[in-house]
């Protein structure tokens, strides 16, 4: 008589030739067994320091929780459940400060837990205890995999959306009156940065209308040939759009590097300094600078 077994369930756990009486009689000894192994799992992770910056209580929780979703994905084959509770979980606890390291540490500790519990179950008898782990190894291993990329996926969205957001904050485009805008640059650019300053620089002459734009660089370090190309297709970008660019904070480092590359200069005009700029800026646009002292700024007649 042909021996039942269990289907592959796509992107699931089991084995395209797990016995159904095996995995049933496995879960069941989880299930049964499930609060000392929760707690045995509990104090392991206590123990090895993981996930420290929760509570016990809501260490517990999310074990009890994991732990469910983690045999159900066994009885099923299925990680759906498990993958979007993943998710869930990580969502919470990437902002307090979890590291990859410990959920990983926390998954494979919970996959020695069970195999020491199916070790104990079944040590009188070495054929049925191979068999046992026949049908679980290859499904606790995915189970791991699932609950590692899960993190790992959410980990890297917040990434993005904070160097998204450091970004944003790094390059602002700053309204100082009308039709004159400042553009800061701070810290190091690379290709995506100097295009996203590019696409900021334009929405932001297009939404104030703006006729001067001062770009201060003192706070770059360093710039290479793809950058500069950058660099000159916003001056040129900026001036379609009737805006014109002086360039400030030009470090001797910068100035000679954009000489040696051979960058086309002729479009821009340099001022030595951010004060600088703002007062050329300020005479292209014929408004009357104020020195310390004065009372009115009033545009020259």
């Amino acid at each position: 008589m042909m021996q039942e077994v269990v289907p592959v369930v796509d992107g699931g756990v089991q084995g395209a030739d797990v016995d159904p009486a095996l995995l049933r009689e496995l879960v069941a000894h989880l299930r049964q067994d499930r609060t000392p192994l929760r707690e045995e799992w509990t104090r392991r992770i206590t123990e090895a320091q993981l996930l420290s910056v929760m509570t016990p209580d809501e260490i517990f929780s999310e074990v009890t929780a994991v732990y469910d979703n983690y045999v159900d994905a066994l009885e099923t084959g299925s990680v759906e459940a498990l993958e979007a509770y993943a998710r869930n979980l990580s969502e919470r606890i990437i902002p307090r400060g979890v590291e990859t390291h410990e959920v990983l540490g926390v998954v494979l500790l919970l996959r020695d837990v069970l195999a020491r519990s199916l070790f104990e179950k079944y040590q009188d008898d070495f054929g049925l205890m191979n068999r046992v782990l026949d049908a679980y190894e290859p499904a606790a291993n995915r189970i791991a995999v699932t609950v590692g990329v899960s993190f790992v996926q959410e980990r890297e969205r917040v990434i993005r959306q904070q160097q998204l957001a450091i970004r944003e904050l790094s390059t602002p485009v700053l309204k100082v009156r009308d039709q004159l805008l400042i553009l800061p640059i701070i810290g190091a650019l690379d290709t995506g940065r100097a295009r996203q300053l590019t696409e900021q620089l334009l929405t932001g002459i297009r939404e104030s209308r703006a006729k001067v734009v001062v770009i201060d660089i003192t706070g770059v370090p360093a710039i290479d040939m793809a950058v500069a190309n950058h660099l000159v297709q916003a001056v040129r970008a900026s001036g379609l759009m009737g805006a014109r660019v002086i360039i400030t904070g030009l470090s001797a480092d910068i100035a000679q590097t954009l000489v040696n590359l051979r960058v086309d200069l002729s479009m821009m005009q340099s001022v030595g300094d951010l004060q600088g700029g703002i007062e050329e800026a300020e005479r292209q646009l014929s408004y009357a600078v104020t020195r310390t002292g004065d009372v009115s700024r009033e545009p020259e007649a």
